[in-house]
């Protein structure tokens, strides 16, 4: 195999195709609503660099212990308040800015309906990255209309940062920028948050604006998804049954890749800095919300040290990490079931998908009992 055209179920990160010299590869969403690359083989001159190139079918770049922990939270309150934790990334983001750099994130397009890569050129745009996305994004718009020349600082999920980490080493220029991931779930199909907005807009309308972690209560009850329309707007917490988040967090529809395939989970990064929710016991009664950030790099433990706009406590992995995913996400044993309806564009109600969750939760209940049973027998 020359080209990365036979691959499939991938990662969907679009460096392959950023990379191309012929720039014959297109990242496209497949049937079951994740992004992989398509080649036009008739243009395609079998250099090889997508697969060089490509994380999915790689090990990845950097292979280390972090070097630093943090337990952090940006000191504007503003900031602190409008990001999904404590709001680091957003000021390791703003710090680069006002140094000149190329900056490169996530945000959600509303007239799109996509979650997209962007280049923010000043602070106004820079907000627009800020709170998480939970579903994949579009990266190669951004990625083409990057100078590889100039310094760059970049934030996407473990995946994404692993190829373009491979990219700009192939291409020499690993010097100029600051590479940054999070602690990552996974994500689930674009159908199922397709399904999930066709069950509200009656009520929305048009869509203003997406939060997916609203701190309007505190920051420990902000998993919640507010659809913000012209007609209305629904703000739903997953403790009340949000629909979006049994997909998600249930593994009805998480892309295959992550389950089988990622190789970034907890302590694995090829990143400079990763950052991430800081769960766990010290901060339970905290309502404002706290970064846990990581370097992995001797860079990135040097870039940390000179963020001033941040409280930073030294810390250690097991506190920062406290609470994040050390395997992949596996899948709910239904999901077959849920994936073939969003394939063939069966979007059903509320009501109907939660008769698969009840489904599913019978199905478990009695295994679970099951295996504990054989464990006991087997002691």
């Amino acid at each position: 195999m020359k080209s990365i055209g036979k691959v499939k179920n991938c990662f969907g990160c679009g460096v392959c195709a950023a990379a191309c010299p012929k720039q014959c590869i297109s990242i496209e969403l497949n049937k079951s609503g994740f992004y992989e690359p398509i080649v036009d083989n008739n243009t395609c001159i079998n250099c090889g660099i997508c697969l060089k190139v490509c994380s999915f079918k790689n090990d990845f770049e950097i292979e280390s212990m972090p070097i630093s922990c943090y337990e952090s939270w940006s000191k504007d309150h503003k900031v602190r308040h409008n990001t999904s934790s404590g709001g680091i990334g957003f000021e390791l983001a703003r710090m680069f800015l006002n140094k000149g750099f190329q900056i490169i994130l996530a945000r959600y397009n509303v007239n799109k309906e996509i979650v997209e890569h962007y280049i923010a050129t000043d602070e106004d745009s820079l907000t627009q990255s800020m709170g998480s996305k939970y579903i994949q994004s579009y990266t190669l718009n951004a990625l083409k209309a990057l100078d590889l020349k100039r310094k760059t600082f970049i934030s996407g999920t473990p995946c994404q940062i692993a190829s373009i980490r491979r990219w700009i080493r192939l291409k020499n220029v690993e010097e100029n920028f600051v590479l940054m991931d999070f602690f990552c779930h996974g994500v689930p199909s674009a159908l199922a948050w397709k399904n999930y907005l066709a069950i509200y807009r009656k009520t929305t309308g048009k869509l203003i604006n997406v939060s997916w972690r609203d701190k309007d209560t505190n920051w420990q009850d902000s998993w919640a998804l507010k659809l913000s329309g012209e007609k209305g707007n629904i703000h739903i917490r997953r403790s009340e049954g949000d629909l979006f988040y049994s997909f998600f967090l249930g593994g009805w529809c998480m892309n295959p890749a992550c389950r089988k395939d990622c190789k970034f989970k907890y302590n694995k990064s090829s990143a400079d800095i990763r950052i991430g929710d800081l769960w766990g016991n010290k901060y339970e009664k905290d309502k404002e919300g706290v970064s846990a950030c990581v370097a992995f790099t001797d860079k990135g433990e040097e870039i940390i040290q000179s963020l001033e706009s941040c409280t930073k406590i030294p810390s250690t992995f097991d506190i920062v990490a406290q609470g994040q995913m050390k395997k992949n996400a596996k899948g709910a044993w239904l999901s077959p079931f849920v994936m073939n309806k969003l394939q063939h564009n069966r979007f059903l109600s509320k009501k109907e998908w939660n008769i698969y969750f009840r489904m599913e939760y019978y199905l478990h209940v009695p295994f679970l009992v099951f295996t504990k049973i054989r464990n006991l027998l087997r002691v």
